[in-house]
């Protein structure tokens, strides 16, 4: 490993050289793809280097245990021994999970569709939470977020809900978000307190840049219609909402929630090319044989990644089996310790792989 670290360190002084050539700054095309290059290597290299010295520093205070110490300098050498090698250690792990491949989709924006699963009326209501805590969490992280499509219930709860989250890194931290959730509490309308179970299913899908996904307007069926949902009378009168089939796959698409017929149309094939893109990359990775079902499963009790378990005050993510508490706090947002847990436990189980 550290050879490779020393290679690509090389690498990265190559191309700094490269960059101050003339024949480089003459040529701007050039000159930003290595520095796109450069960029992209400046971390890892930034931490080989620090993890150099360390070392450095490390053999040089070893060296100091041959001389002549009194006993109040040999204990402060000792222990300055133990700080470094600490410090390398961890250096050394910083190292290994920077070498771990890179998933490409991870600086994507997403879009993510959540349905209510089983459960009923109460299936409806969590999938609203659901939609509120990714809202709340994207706010926080100071990310833009844009309604594509929503279908409510009258009890305030949700069918379905399909909304764009653009900011850096989006992909990369809820990503692991994607399957089905359970939620176990007592519904608002039991009169008995009963424990109901339900469930709602998360898809997170990598925005597609319209390059990546070849789309033949033959292969489309586009119907108009007027909005069903609340809007006013502009949008419940003009036939504004769009309707896209992508014949081909069988994909359905619709988006409603605009006022403008081209806007609709514009997110609506966002969202097609989305579950392309999507559901290409799942082939080629040979993971599943039906694309989205991977992502929520049958919405069935027993399919689940999380459990929220309101009466215990307590989540759990089966797989890791990580389990927090203060639900409450979590469900306004506040995901970053269970996404860095599963984040992680993620590169845990690759460098367990790489290094078998």
């Amino acid at each position: 490993m550290l050879e490779r670290l020393a290679k690509i360190e090389q690498q990265y002084v190559d191309m700094e050289e490269e960059m101050a050539s003339p024949e480089v700054t003459s040529n701007p095309k050039k000159l930003q793809a290595l520095a796109q290059e450069r960029a992209r290597l400046e971390d890892l290299v930034t931490e080989y280097r620090q993890y150099k010295k360390t070392e450095k520093a490390l053999e040089n205070t070893r060296l100091m245990l041959h001389d002549d110490l009194d006993d109040d300098m040999l204990s402060m050498v000792k222990q300055e021994i133990s700080n470094l090698e600490s410090r390398l250690t961890e250096q050394l792990q910083n190292l290994k999970v920077a070498l771990l491949p890179k998933d490409p989709n991870d600086e994507r924006d997403i879009i993510l569709e959540i349905r209510a699963g089983t459960g009923g009326e109460e299936a409806g209501l969590f999938a609203a939470d659901l939609f509120r805590m990714y809202s709340r969490y994207a706010q926080i992280q100071g990310w833009a977020t844009d309604i594509i499509n929503i279908n409510e219930i009258g009890s305030g709860g949700i069918r379905e809900v399909i909304f764009e989250i653009r900011g850096k890194g989006a992909f990369s931290r809820l990503k692991y978000e994607r399957g089905v959730h359970r939620v176990q509490r007592v519904p608002t309308t039991e009169a008995s307190g009963r424990i109901h179970t339900s469930t709602a299913t998360v898809a997170v899908l990598p925005v597609a840049d319209e390059v990546e996904v070849d789309i033949t307007p033959g292969d489309l069926r586009i119907d108009i219609f007027h909005s069903g949902g609340a809007g006013g009378q502009n949008v419940n009168k003009v036939a504004t909402a769009v309707r896209i089939t992508h014949i081909p796959t069988g994909i359905v698409v619709i988006c409603q929630d605009e006022r403008s017929q081209l806007k609709n149309r514009t997110k609506a094939m966002s969202v097609l090319r989305a579950r392309l893109l999507d559901m290409e990359q799942r082939k080629q990775e040979g993971d599943v044989v039906e694309e989205r079902r991977s992502q929520v499963g049958t919405a069935e009790r027993v399919e689940k990644i999380r459990t929220y378990n309101f009466p215990q005050d307590r989540i759990t993510d089966h797989r890791g089996g990580i389990s927090l508490r203060n639900l409450p706090h979590i469900m306004e947002g506040n995901l970053d310790d269970l996404l860095d847990s599963l984040a992680s436990d993620e590169q845990a189980k690759l460098l367990e792989v790489k290094l078998k």
